[in-house]
């Protein structure tokens, strides 16, 4: 195969996008094969837009018609595993969305499904991982530049959202509808970044407000500190009620520091010697100087790194990637199987605030679906059998 022909299941904002990169030729070795979308008005623009491609309003219809090689599922998150499994059933590779899924008990299903089809790509839209700041921070931490991890912190508020934006569909930051507010929403991306980065937490506490600033029974605004089990800690903050919103994510190792500031500047502090050798051997007299900002070049040295970012470039990268992968055999930046880790974080910090308590990783998954059916029944919605 030369080139991939992408079947779109759903022609919403981001649906449109991929459309939109696919027609101007701006992802190598792939092309539209189909679209897929349940509204006929979508179906009316699509034909007018598209006139040469297929068109179906039932995604199954797409998958048997021949048309298609590979997927891309825009559609609500809930769906994501079913269509990605439906997929793989018939050969089809498959990239998801984020989140790979609403609860890890669907999540698994899907990873454990392409386990069995390992000749297929499976894949995520963990756009941020093609990022050159994160990647590049990655690289700083896995080379062991900054040491041993003591703490996290990454306070993302910049997801500032309008009742408007609630009230535009009914399905929208509901339970039976999303799944959750911003953890499931905005902030997968960043729940993935920090454990691709710094690895999975053993243990989340979390206090978490639902319907805080907004008419809305999910969460708007989440404060959650996390536990890695070997004495690192960390706090993840988010909120969607923050109109002049902060993007601050410190990492604190035993070697030195790294700060990014609006996911475009990245400051490196690498001091001379570990923490603990320096707290043993400077003498109170160094100490008091440095106390006094003097000799600060003795202790660590200082990089400045900034990154631009073009819109697009990053989710064009992945879909590139995921073709090549298709057509070249070229490693996969984003396995659809660490589409887990996110959710099983979200889960977690849900749980932790419904019960009240610290929860361990990884969690019950029979309890967590009860708890959240318990929500989707509260507000009215058909509950999740399986």
């Amino acid at each position: 195969m030369k080139t991939v022909r992408l079947g779109i299941i759903g022609m919403g904002a981001q649906g449109g996008y991929y459309a939109e990169f696919l027609t101007k030729g701006k992802i190598k070795n792939m092309v539209i094969g189909a679209i897929c979308d349940i509204d006929p008005d979508k179906k009316a623009t699509c034909k007018e837009r598209y006139p040469d491609i297929p068109f179906y309003d039932n995604y199954i219809d797409m998958l048997d018609s021949g048309n298609v090689d590979a997927i891309v599922t825009c559609v609500p998150h809930y769906l994501h595993p079913e269509m990605g499994i439906n997929a793989l059933k018939r050969n089809i590779h498959a990239l998801v969305e984020k989140p790979a899924g609403v609860y890890t008990k669907q999540v698994k299903e899907l990873n454990e499904f392409a386990a069995s089809k390992p000749e297929l790509t499976f894949g995520i839209m963990f756009n941020q991982r093609t990022n050159p700041l994160y990647q590049k921070v990655k690289e700083i931490i896995d080379n062991g530049e900054i040491g041993n991890i003591r703490r996290t912190n990454w306070i993302i508020t910049t997801w500032w959202r309008p009742q408007g934006y609630y009230d535009q569909s009914e399905w929208r930051a509901t339970w039976g509808g999303e799944g959750g507010g911003v953890l499931v929403n905005q902030a997968p991306h960043q729940l993935d970044l920090l454990q691709w980065i710094c690895g999975m937490p053993k243990k989340v506490y979390s206090n978490v407000k639902y319907g805080y600033q907004r008419n809305i029974v999910v969460e708007d605004e989440v404060t959650t500190m996390l536990d890695y089990g070997n004495g690192a800690t960390g706090v993840f903050i988010t909120c969607t009620h923050d109109v002049v919103g902060t993007d601050r994510f410190e990492i604190l190792g035993d070697k030195g520091k790294v700060v990014i500031d609006d996911s475009k500047k990245v400051t490196i502090k690498r001091l001379t010697k570990p923490e603990s050798e320096l707290s043993s051997s400077l003498s109170w007299a160094d100490v008091m100087k440095i106390f006094r900002g003097q000799g600060l070049s003795d202790i660590y040295s200082e990089e400045v790194l900034e990154f631009e970012s073009v819109w697009g470039a990053q989710h064009i990268a992945v879909m590139e990637n995921f073709a090549a992968n298709i057509v070249e055999g070229t490693p996969l930046l984003a396995p659809g199987s660490d589409g887990i880790h996110g959710v099983t974080l979200a889960n977690a910090i849900h749980l932790s605030s419904w019960l009240g308590t610290e929860i361990e990783i990884p969690l019950d998954e029979e309890l967590y679906l009860a708890e959240l059916n318990k929500k989707i029944k509260e507000e009215r919605k058909t509950p999740i059998n399986n």
